[in-house]
């Protein structure tokens, strides 16, 4: 890795390395928000954007055009590896992945195909073309982890309540245990293929597991994602872990192996750094719908965002969800330069 990207305040933070300033992306950074997002995909399914790599290296680069955010996030969908692997799925509007053929018994699972690195070549060939357009500023690979990519599988769809899931994982362990390893190894392939091609860190997204208890996230869940972290240890990269509603599972997230530990807003960045412990950086974790709000409100928040992250040993800052597709660029673009200013200014 290039010394000036190895040098990068992002990957600096996600060492715990002291940095000149705090560093910010958004998850979701590209997308919907942006008009620019609009033009080019406009007539382009999602699955069809997502294995064109001159338009994945496109999207993927306009936030960073646009907010001078000190990382970009490669441009792709959690299901992408799944349907690479010749899952029956797809992307509706307004709705989410939906699964043609639900996997919810032992033989449904001994059907599932394996996954070869070659066949999300086009992620890789995106990834590469990336690197080359960043020079300086990192890219995050990503994939889905285990536990929410099963409950796409088992519910056929988005869910509320993860009926299906929970009821495969209490009642059903050996058929939960086939399904896991499949996904876990899937996940593990597609993360080192970004790696391999040239990503400075990955994040693996645990969308759902805020639907489970503890007990059974540390059960019956964690020790599939510590599996995919560990798949990715020996390329060097720092790994992070963000789940939603996870409050409650911090520690246990951090535990997994994550370097950076993703933070949702509904736990002060301070108390989380006391659940999740020494030897991990935080990311996170304002709030996306506080950019709705006057200025006069949000730079506010994003300064106290910023000084309750002081209590970790490092800090990326970040929302603590994605961000929501109404929202202004412009109010984006002014966070990003209020936490350089600030963070700079402080010390930080």
């Amino acid at each position: 890795m290039r010394e000036d990207l190895q040098n990068s305040p992002f990957l600096r933070a996600c060492r715990r390395e002291p940095v000149p300033y705090t560093p910010v992306w958004f998850m979701r950074q590209a997308g919907r928000s942006l008009p620019e997002y609009r033009r080019v995909r406009e007539g382009t399914t999602m699955l069809e954007a997502c294995r064109r790599p001159e338009l994945v290296t496109e999207i993927t680069l306009q936030p960073v055009r646009r907010y001078g955010v000190d990382a970009a996030i490669l441009y792709s969908d959690i299901v992408v590896p799944l349907v690479a692997a010749g899952v029956d799925l797809d992307i509706v509007p307004g709705t989410g992945p939906v699964v043609a053929e639900p996997v919810r018994d032992a033989a449904a699972v001994r059907a599932l195909p394996p996954l070869d690195a070659g066949q999300v070549g086009f992620v890789a060939d995106a990834v590469r073309m990336l690197v080359a357009e960043l020079g300086a500023t990192p890219l995050i690979g990503f994939a889905g982890a285990p536990f929410t990519l099963a409950s796409y599988l088992v519910e056929g769809g988005p869910s509320r309540h993860h009926e299906r899931t929970k009821a495969l994982m209490y009642g059903d362990p050996a058929t939960w245990t086939a399904l896991m390893e499949w996904l876990t190894a899937v996940t593990t392939t597609f993360l080192r293929a970004q790696v391999e091609a040239g990503a400075s860190a990955v994040q693996l997204f645990d969308s759902w597991a805020g639907a489970l208890s503890l007990a059974d996230y540390t059960a019956l869940v964690q020790p599939w994602s510590a599996r995919v972290l560990a798949g990715v240890a020996d390329l060097g990269v720092p790994r992070i872990h963000f789940g939603v509603g996870t409050g409650e599972l911090l520690g246990a997230m951090a535990a997994a192996g994550a370097d950076v530990v993703g933070v949702d807003f509904r736990v002060p960045l301070d108390e989380a750094a006391r659940r999740v412990g020494p030897g991990h950086a935080l990311q996170g974790n304002l709030d996306p719908a506080t950019v709705f709000a006057p200025w006069e409100a949000v730079a506010p928040r994003v300064l106290a965002t910023l000084q309750a992250g002081r209590a970790a040993e490092g800090h990326v800052f970040n929302l603590g969800h994605g961000v929501i597709p109404t929202t202004d660029p412009d109010v984006l673009a002014r966070v990003v330069d209020l936490v350089h200013e600030a963070s700079a200014a402080d010390g930080r």
